[in-house]
C-alpha cells in the first residue's frame, strides 16, 4: 500500500470500530472488546509505519476536492510532516493503552459498549485533526472531540458531579470555539484557501491583511481546547469522568489538539508580535497558577488535572517564543507520563476505594497492595518533576532553552518578542520548583500515609497493570532519544544547556527538599489518624469503575493537619484550592446574568405573551358561547330578533340623517 492509503486508514479504522461497536453492543456483546481494541491497535501500527516512511523528511501532501464552494474550496487533504507523524503515533499508542486498560477497569459496567465506541470515535477525531491538511476538515474532528468529551465526562451521569462537569466542559470549550470558527473564516478569506499549505504560503508572501485579529481569534479556541487561562476551569471538574477517559483527554486528545493546531500554524501567530506576547502571558499565568492550585488540592485526579494545565502552559510558552519543536517534544513526553499517572491513579483508586488524597494519607500499605502502580507512578512523577534522566527533564529543558534564546535575542526559528522569552523563562523556572513540590506531596500522601490499612478491593486485572509498565518505558527513556529526532523537529537540536539544566533541576530539587522537610515536621507533630469512611463494594473482585463511581458520593474528608501544601502556601491555600475563585467570577459575570435573563424571558412569555394568547382563546370561546345561546331553533325568536334589529337600524339611520342635516 502507498503511504497515502495507509494514512487514510489511520483515522478511518477507529471510526469503523466505533460504528461497529455501537451496532453490535447489545446484539453481540462478545465482539465489543475486540472492536474497541483491535481497530485502535492496528491504527497505531499503521501510524508508526507512516511515520517510518515519512522519516522526518519532506511532508506528505495529498488532496481531493470534496465539493465546489465558490472562491474558497474545501478539500479532503492530508498533510503529514514530522510533527504530524509523531503525534499520530502518540495518539494511537495512548488510545490503545486506554482501551486495553478499560477492558479491566470497566469490565462490569453495563454502559461499556457505548463508552468504548465513544473512545474510538474520540481517537478517530483526534487523528483526523492531526493528519488533516484542510482547516474545515480539521474543524470537523475538532468539534467531534468536544461532543465525545461531553458524553465521556458524563459517563457516571447518575452523579450530579458528572452531569455538571460534562455540561461545563462542553460550554466552556464552545465559548472558545465561536471566535475560533470566525478566525478560521477570516484566515481563509485573507489566504484565499482553507488548505494549510496555502495558508502557510500566503503567510510567507505577506498575504495576511489582519494577522493580529486572526491570531487572537484562533487563540480563543486554543485556550478553550487546551485549557489555558482563562478558559481552563473545565478541566479539573472533568475528573468526574472515568479515570481512563481522563488519561485519554489529558495525554493524547482534546487538550493536545489546541497545542498541535498552534504548532501547525505557528507562522500565522508569529506574524503578530502582540499575539505572541498575549500567548506568552497566557502561558505564564497558566503555568504558575495551575501549579499553585495543584499544591492545594485534596483529590488525586484534580492534582493531576492542574498538573496537565501547567504542562500545557509549558507547551504554549514554547510556542510563544517561536519554537514549535520544543512544544511538540514536550507534548509527546508529557503524553507518556501523564497517561501513566492517570492510569496508575485509577489503580490506586481501585485499591483504596477513594480518590481523595486526604483519605489516602490516613491509610497505609498502598505501596505493598499495588506495587505496579507504586513503581510506575514513581517513575511518572519523577518525569513530571523533570528529574534527569527521565523524559520530562529533556522536554522541559527544551522549552526553557527556547525561552532563554528568545530572551537573549537569539532568534533561530520564528520571531518572537524578547519580553515573551523572559516571561516564559521566569514562569517556567518558578513552575519547575512548584511542580516538584506538588509531585512529591502527591507521592508522600498516597504511598506514605499513616493510619488504618487500606481496604482490600481485590487484585487489579492484568490488563490494567500491563499497560502501566508499557507506558513506563517512554516515561523513563523517551527523552534520551532527543539527539536522534532533530530531523523531526524543524532540524534544530533540543538538547539542554548548562544554564537551564542547572537552574531547572536545582529549583526542582529545592522544591522537593522543602516539601519533604515540611512533611516530616508536620507528620512528627500529628497523631496517627483513624480509619476513614469508604464505599462498600459487595464483592472482593469489584469493578474499578464501580469503586470510582461510588467514591464520588463520599463526603469530603476532614482536613489533614500533616498536609505540606497547606503549610507551604499559607494564606494562598484557600484561594488556590478553589482555583483562585475564577469559577465564582464566571458565575457572577456570565452565569447569573444569563439565568436572570432567562427568568425575565420566562416571565414575559408566561405573563405577557401567554396573557394575550389566553385572552384570544377566551374571547373566541365567549363569542361562541353567545352564538350558541342565540341558536335556539325557534322561528319566532329569530323573527323577533330580525324585527328588533331592523328597528334599531332604522332608528340609527334617522338619527344619523338628522345629525347630517343639522350640520
Amino acid at each position: 500500500m502507498t503511504t497515502t492509503t495507509l494514512a487514510v486508514l489511520v483515522p478511518l479504522l477507529p471510526f469503523l470500530g466505533s460504528v461497529a461497536g455501537l451496532l453490535l453492543g447489545r446484539t453481540a456483546p462478545g465482539f465489543v472488546r475486540p472492536l474497541a481494541v483491535l481497530p485502535t491497535l492496528v491504527a497505531a501500527v499503521l501510524a508508526a509505519v507512516v511515520a517510518a516512511r515519512q522519516g522526518g523528511g519532506k511532508a506528505i501532501d495529498a488532496a481531493t476536492q470534496l465539493t465546489p464552494t465558490g472562491s474558497v474550496p474545501i478539500d479532503l487533504a492530508l498533510y503529514i510532516d514530522g510533527f504530524a507523524a509523531l503525534v499520530a503515533v502518540l495518539v494511537g499508542v495512548v488510545a490503545t493503552c486506554v482501551q486495553i486498560y478499560s477492558t479491566g477497569y470497566l469490565r462490569d459496567d453495563p454502559r461499556y459498549p457505548s463508552y468504548a465506541a465513544l473512545v474510538s470515535l474520540f481517537t478517530s477525531a483526534m487523528l483526523l485533526v492531526v493528519y488533516s491538511g484542510d482547516l474545515m476538515v480539521l474543524l470537523v474532528g475538532w468539534e467531534i472531540m468536544g461532543i465525545c468529551s461531553y458524553f465521556l465526562v458524563g459517563h457516571y451521569w447518575e452523579t450530579p458531579e458528572a452531569r455538571a462537569a460534562s455540561l461545563k466542559a462542553f460550554l466552556v470549550t464552545k465559548l472558545g470555539d465561536v471566535p475560533f470558527l470566525i478566525g478560521l473564516f477570516a484566515l481563509a478569506t485573507d489566504a484565499g484557501t482553507f488548505r494549510i499549505t496555502g495558508v502557510l504560503d500566503a503567510v510567507a508572501s505577506g498575504g495576511l491583511d489582519h494577522p493580529t485579529l486572526i491570531a487572537l481569534l484562533l487563540l480563543a479556541g486554543v485556550a478553550g481546547k487546551s485549557a489555558q487561562f482563562p478558559l481552563h476551569t473545565w478541566l479539573p471538574d472533568a475528573m468526574a469522568g472515568p479515570t481512563p477517559v481522563s488519561a485519554l483527554i489529558h495525554a493524547a486528545t482534546m487538550v493536545a489538539a489546541g497545542i498541535y493546531f498552534t504548532a501547525r500554524l505557528l507562522p500565522v501567530f508569529a506574524e503578530s508580535a502582540a499575539a505572541m506576547t498575549v500567548l506568552a502571558v497566557m502561558a505564564a499565568i497558566t503555568m504558575v497558577g495551575s501549579a499553585l492550585a495543584a499544591l492545594a488540592q485534596d483529590d488525586i485526579k484534580r492534582v493531576l488535572a492542574y498538573s496537565t494545565i501547567g504542562q500545557l502552559g509549558y507547551m504554549a510558552g514554547a510556542l510563544a517564543v517561536g519554537d514549535r519543536g520544543a512544544a511538540v517534544f514536550h507534548l509527546l513526553s508529557h503524553a507518556a507520563f501523564k497517561a501513566l499517572l492517570f492510569l496508575a491513579a485509577g489503580t490506586v483508586i481501585h485499591a483504596a476505594g477513594t480518590n481523595s488524597l486526604t483519605a489516602m494519607s490516613r491509610m497505609s500499605g498502598l505501596a505493598k497492595r499495588v506495587p505496579d502502580a507504586y513503581w510506575t507512578m514513581t517513575v511518572a512523577l519523577l518525569a513530571l518533576a523533570a528529574i534527569p534522566p527521565f523524559a520530562g527533564f529533556f522536554s522541559k529543558e527544551a522549552v526553557l532553552v527556547a525561552a532563554e534564546h528568545t530572551a537573549l535575542g537569539d532568534q533561530t526559528i520564528q520571531p518572537a518578542p524578547a519580553g515573551a522569552g523572559w516571561t516564559v523563562l521566569v514562569a517556567g523556572l518558578l513552575t519547575a520548583l512548584l511542580t516538584a513540590a506538588y509531585a512529591l506531596r502527591l507521592w508522600l500522601r498516597t504511598f506514605r500515609g499513616r493510619g488504618a490499612e487500606a481496604p482490600d478491593h481485590g487484585r487489579q486485572p492484568i490488563a490494567m497493570t500491563t499497560v502501566l509498565w508499557v507506558l513506563a518505558i517512554p516515561s523513563l527513556g523517551f527523552g534520551l532519544t532527543v539527539t536522534y529526532l532533530d530531523d523531526w523537529f524543524d532540524g534544530h537540536a533540543l538538547t539542554p544547556t548548562v544554564t537551564t539544566a542547572v537552574l531547572g533541576t536545582g529549583l526542582a530539587a529545592a522544591g522537593a527538599v522543602i516539601t519533604y522537610a515540611v512533611w516530616r515536621t508536620l507528620a512528627a507533630r500529628t497523631p496517627v489518624a483513624g480509619p476513614v469512611p469508604l464505599p462498600h463494594v459487595a464483592h472482593p473482585d469489584a469493578d474499578a469503575g464501580l469503586v470510582e463511581a461510588e467514591a464520588l458520593h463520599l463526603p469530603h474528608p476532614a482536613e489533614d493537619p500533616a498536609d505540606p501544601g497547606r503549610a507551604l502556601l499559607g494564606s494562598l491555600h484557600a484561594p488556590a484550592a478553589d482555583g483562585f475563585h475564577l469559577d465564582a467570577v464566571y458565575r457572577a459575570a456570565f452565569v447569573r446574568p444569563v439565568l436572570a435573563a432567562a427568568s425575565l424571558v420566562r416571565f414575559l412569555d408566561r405573563e405577557v405573551v401567554d396573557t394575550y394568547v389566553r385572552a384570544a382563546g377566551t374571547s373566541a370561546k365567549g363569542l361562541g358561547w353567545l352564538v350558541r345561546r342565540a341558536q335556539t331553533g325557534n322561528v319566532q325568536t329569530y323573527l323577533s330578533a330580525l324585527l328588533a334589529g331592523s328597528v334599531v337600524l332604522v332608528i340609527a339611520a334617522v338619527a344619523l340623517a338628522n345629525a347630517v342635516a343639522g350640520a
